[in-house]
């Protein structure tokens, strides 16, 4: 049994306080660096992407649904996989409520993956999910935005995510690290993980999850914004809970499930 600290009313209420004052100021330090994220340079996108989704093979602009900005949820789920990123699928069960919110705010919002779109919707409906998840499958569009490799890039160390260059993994096949997803006092989180996606660590660890914004102008489309790993925190809810329980994240290892599998024994 966890013993902590025990007090008074008066002094949790002196305590806290003291919190607030904190917490005060990193929602106004969060204020100003989403202002930054706004000010950043918009870069316009070049290429003829063509995405499937239900209503057939589209253009990148067809995405918008009407909207000036869109936001991509960057979705691990590649061709080889039989079921999406347990991770990934964590963060989209937060996806469903929100979208139509962002849509009455003129922001469109998809999650985009590289599997064929019969896989995205099979696992779709098995998750009970209503967001919009459309295929880029024979694009560059995920190489482009630094959230699938090749096995020769794993290889050479030619790895660029979350802006940093990654170390050379001579046998991919055999690696048991990502360091991104290295979990505190976890004993391979990763192949934990791919396992539930019916593939090899290499495999899995060759697309990657990520947040991008872009917005439609004058029929031309920029990028403004990316962020990856640890950058999908916010956006990640059941955490922002967590972060608010009595004993926190209080995780040594990959605890989740596809919220499906829990008490499936697998």
């Amino acid at each position: 049994m966890v013993m902590h600290k025990t007090g008074t009313r008066a002094e949790w209420l002196q305590a806290r306080l003291a919190l607030l004052e904190e917490e005060k100021e990193l929602t106004r330090r969060s204020d100003a660096l989403a202002e930054r994220r706004q000010e950043l340079p918009w870069v316009k996108i070049d290429k003829d992407y063509r995405f499937e989704t239900e209503a057939g093979i589209v253009p990148f602009s067809a995405l918008f649904k009407g909207r000036s900005q869109l936001l991509v949820y960057h979705f691990m789920f590649g061709p080889d996989y039989t079921a999406g990123c347990p991770s990934c699928s964590a963060i989209a069960d937060g996806f469903n409520g929100v979208t139509v919110h962002l849509e009455n705010h003129d922001v469109a919002f998809t999650a985009i993956s590289r599997a064929p779109l019969a896989k995205l919707l099979e696992f779709k409906r098995r998750m009970g999910w209503s967001f919009d998840w459309a295929s880029s499958a024979g694009s560059d569009f995920n190489h482009d935005f630094n959230v699938v490799f090749t096995l020769q890039e794993q290889r050479d160390g030619s790895i660029e995510y979350n802006y940093r260059r990654e170390p050379p993994n001579p046998d991919a096949q055999a690696g048991k690290r990502v360091q991104e997803w290295e979990l505190r006092g976890g004993e391979g989180p990763v192949a934990q993980m791919a396992a539930t996606t019916g593939t090899d660590i290499s495999t899995y660890t060759r697309d990657r999850p990520g947040l991008s914004a872009f917005v439609l102008q004058d029929s031309e489309i920029y990028h403004s914004y990316s962020s990856y790993a640890r950058g999908l925190d916010g956006i990640w809810g059941m955490y922002q809970l967590l972060d608010r329980a009595p004993l926190g994240r209080n995780e040594t290892g990959v605890w989740w499930r596809h919220h499906d599998r829990y008490g499936a024994g697998q």
